[in-house]
């Protein structure tokens, strides 16, 4: 690889200055000893922005007849091409696919939760290994060890009247998070449900993921678990569409529609009480490389720029254990022509990109 130069405004420091990208892919501010391509003058630079609630299996822009793998890398591509360099996938019905996915190869970072685990009946037909309450913590161990970092649990569902039900008892969620952290590993519940959000801070999982009935009422129990909020405000908009096709009553479409007309509110009202809030579009209930989007509803939610801009980069990066833009780190860097924190609209405009020092578009 050869070693590039950029200069521009570096968030989230809010700092004008030069990087440098080694040739071995790593960050240095001193470059006095490189001869180094100049590829970015005057942009803004963030560090790779991430995808926290992605699916690469689901929804993917592969021919139909496609294998799980090649599903995979055709998602991931569109990922890359909107500027995402990190991806969660918090459960898939195709765990192993994303296994093999490499910077190498141009794909984002991928950590994956390895397969849903729901109770009997309790989420889409197929997608989930399924277990009783009793065998759930063997089971997200097994996932962790699969995917070498995060479990995800389905914590509510619809059940076979169309109306929504807690899958597993708290004490089963309790242990469940117990041997996932005892594993080394996190864990993740798909949880709508009050009732369910508070059985998993009890429980002391790691992330809410949609989260639809969160709000003021639950807001300082989230904030003093420390438990991260991942939205997914774009997806949740279809939720009474996907529900009508379910053939869910309509009075309980109703009611789960004004839940998701409430959604950006209590956003803002957790976020304002000091929980975390990323970005995640659940790409496989939406297509793949729509963060840019998902970012900006969080800005209409009520989450200042800089928030919502590390929701989607810095701050996500953090929570998946990835560094920024800092001395020796790999070179994960996306450029922008323009403020995002002034002009969200260039969010979907990356001028460049280049991951693990390697460049993807742009230059």
């Amino acid at each position: 690889m050869e070693s590039l130069h950029l200069r521009g405004t570096i968030l989230p420091d809010d700092v004008v200055r030069d990087v440098f990208v080694t040739a071995g892919g790593l960050i240095s501010f001193d470059g006095a000893a490189m001869d180094a391509r100049t590829v970015a003058e005057g942009a803004v630079l963030v560090p790779g922005l991430a995808d926290v609630h992605c699916h690469l299996a689901m929804a993917s822009p592969a021919e139909h007849d496609a294998t799980p793998e090649e599903a995979v890398r055709a998602s991931a591509r569109a990922e890359a091409k909107a500027g995402v360099l990190a991806v969660r996938e918090p459960g898939s019905p195709a765990p192993r696919a994303a296994l093999g996915l490499g910077t190498k190869d141009g794909y984002p970072r991928t950590i994956t939760a390895g397969r849903f685990v729901a109770s009997p009946g309790g989420y889409v037909p197929g997608f989930a290994h399924e277990v009783a309450p009793e065998h759930l913590a063997d089971a997200v161990e097994e996932q962790v060890r699969t995917s070498g970092e995060w479990a995800k649990v389905i914590g509510d569902w619809l059940a076979p009247d169309g109306r929504h039900r807690q899958n597993f008892p708290a004490d089963a969620l309790a242990a469940a998070a117990a041997r996932v952290h005892a594993a080394g590993g996190r864990i993740a519940i798909h949880a709508g449900l009050t009732e369910t959000i508070q059985d998993a801070i009890d429980a002391g999982f790691d992330s809410i993921e949609h989260g639809l009935s969160a709000g003021e009422s639950i807001a300082g129990a989230m904030a003093a678990a420390g438990v991260t909020l991942v939205p997914t405000m774009l997806a949740m908009q279809r939720v009474p569409e996907f529900m009508v096709q379910l053939g869910v009553p309509r009075d309980h479409v109703e009611s789960w529609a004004k839940v998701v007309h409430r959604q950006p509110e209590g956003v803002r009202e957790v976020w304002e009480a000091g929980v975390t809030v990323l970005a995640g579009t659940d790409a496989g209930m939406v297509p793949h490389g729509l963060i840019a989007e998902e970012i900006q509803m969080l800005l209409r939610a009520g989450l200042d720029p800089m928030a919502a801009l590390g929701a989607g980069s810095w701050k996500a990066r953090e929570f998946l254990g990835l560094p920024g833009i800092e001395e020796g780190a790999p070179a994960d860097i996306v450029a922008f022509a323009r403020d995002p924190r002034e002009d969200p609209s260039v969010l979907s405009e990356p001028a460049l990109a280049i991951l693990d020092g390697r460049t993807l578009f742009g230059a």
